[in-house]
């Protein structure tokens, strides 16, 4: 069960070492279009690029946010339920997977209708859209396995997994 957990684990990392290169990615096309300003030439695509890749850094942060405990939750709510918090966690974790696999089920039609169809951006990039909609379907998977492992964890365990640093522990 640890190789499990271990392979989840670096699977929620990957997923925000990803979003933090993406991070760095809108970085470097920004400060290239800079310098394709300065000099007079003209990068085309640049903003969309940026836009790729700010888009790939938030789905594919969610799971490792979520990991960690950095998810808005209803804290308050759950403290006041006393001796039925597991229940309101089970409730709250089992609406986010379903959410979740709806979402990935239907970006991964939506990627696919793109790559079908031959979708091509509006923008002067011409980039196929399939591209970077993968960035997001690899987010939400990774974002319903995230939901789905914590509400195992927490039916099985009475524990969700989630690291406790960001979160009010107080019940």
């Amino acid at each position: 069960m640890s190789s499990i957990r271990k392979a989840l684990d670096g699977l929620y990392l990957t997923g925000g070492i990803l979003a933090s290169l993406c991070l760095i990615g809108i970085l470097v096309l920004i400060v290239v279009q800079m310098v394709a300003r300065w000099t007079g030439e003209v990068f085309v695509g640049a903003p969309d690029y940026a836009g790729y890749c700010m888009a790939g850094a938030s789905f594919l942060a969610f799971a490792y946010a979520l990991n960690h405990g950095s998810h808005i939750r209803v804290n308050l709510l759950l403290g006041a339920m006393g001796r039925f918090r597991r229940w309101g966690e089970i409730w709250c974790f089992g609406i986010g997977a379903i959410l979740s696999v709806m979402f990935a089920y239907y970006a991964i039609n939506m990627t696919y209708g793109s790559w079908r169809w031959n979708d091509i951006s509006p923008g002067q990039d011409a980039t196929p859209m399939w591209i970077p909609q993968i960035l997001m379907c690899i987010g939400t998977i990774i974002l319903a396995i995230s939901f789905i492992d914590h509400l195992v964890q927490l039916i099985f365990t009475g524990k969700h997994g989630m690291s406790d640093g960001s979160l009010d522990t107080a019940e």
